[in-house]
């Protein structure tokens, strides 16, 4: 914002020779001055970026489910998959379950029916999702994520999505950081013994800290983007936080906070 309106004043400058002198001095100072701040990491911004429902326009999950149950090798486990799978929906439809336990549960199960891929399997597997990802992609998403890398922003993707599908389908894209659910391997394979943790809520504030730490974040001019209420926590981090497509329960409190709305 500083630069666009240096530029305007430069634009003027041959009608005031004067000071057209100064104005090139100003903005060379200054822009070394943020240069070499940014260098030292004595402020950054950031642009935080939920996946699904903001940058990807669906739910990773449902996709996920509909690759395993087409799969040509693994449709096998799908069955299998699926009756696991309901308790937990269930229960949770039921009021009995909590959306973040079920979620987490699901994400359990589905590993299971992976049974102990290899990681370059794994890689392949989610590989083979990366076009129907990028099909899904809100493209004024796309273009804020872009803007941000221009103007030297810090990029993060922070999802509930496994780490390494996000790494796959958002290979063509500049992500400084990304955040995801780790999938546990052990010797090369995926290790269904170890429960993961599922990055969602709050979680994800714990993880942006921690990617963070040691750093001078300047949060009022930091953006972040989410669909759900579940986004609010990382929100509420920054001076400019974006509902995208936001359900009712989030588009209420972005109107009410007067919060911009894609």
């Amino acid at each position: 914002m500083v630069f666009f309106h240096f530029n305007k004043l430069l634009a003027l400058s041959p009608y005031y020779p004067q000071i057209a002198s100064t104005i090139q001095t100003l903005y060379d100072e200054t822009k070394e001055l943020i240069t070499n701040y940014k260098k030292k990491g004595i402020f950054m911004r950031v642009a935080i970026f939920d996946f699904d429902g903001t940058l990807y326009s669906d739910e990773t999950f449902q996709l996920l489910m509909g690759h395993l149950r087409y799969h040509p090798v693994y449709h096998t486990n799908y069955k299998q998959f699926y009756r696991a799978i309901l308790p937990p929906f269930i229960g949770h439809k039921l009021k009995l379950v909590p959306e973040a336990k079920m979620k987490e549960r699901s994400m359990q199960i589905y590993l299971n029916a992976l049974g102990i891929m290899s990681v370059k399997e794994l890689d392949a597997y989610f590989e083979e999702l990366t076009d129907k990802v990028r099909q899904g992609f809100n493209l004024e998403v796309i273009r804020r994520l872009k803007q941000h890398a221009a103007e030297n922003i810090h990029i993060m993707l922070v999802s509930g999505a496994y780490t390494s599908l996000l790494q796959s389908v958002t290979k063509e894209l500049q992500f400084d950081t990304i955040i995801g659910t780790e999938i546990p391997m052990k010797a090369g394979k995926i290790d269904n013994r170890t429960p993961i943790y599922h990055i969602q809520g709050s979680r994800k504030n714990e993880k942006i800290n921690e990617v963070l730490e040691g750093k001078k974040i300047d949060w009022q001019n930091s953006f972040a983007y989410g669909d759900s209420l579940s986004d609010l926590s990382v929100l509420e981090l920054v001076g400019n936080p974006v509902a995208v497509r936001p359900e009712p329960r989030l588009l209420a409190i972005a109107e009410k906070r007067k919060w911009e709305v894609l």
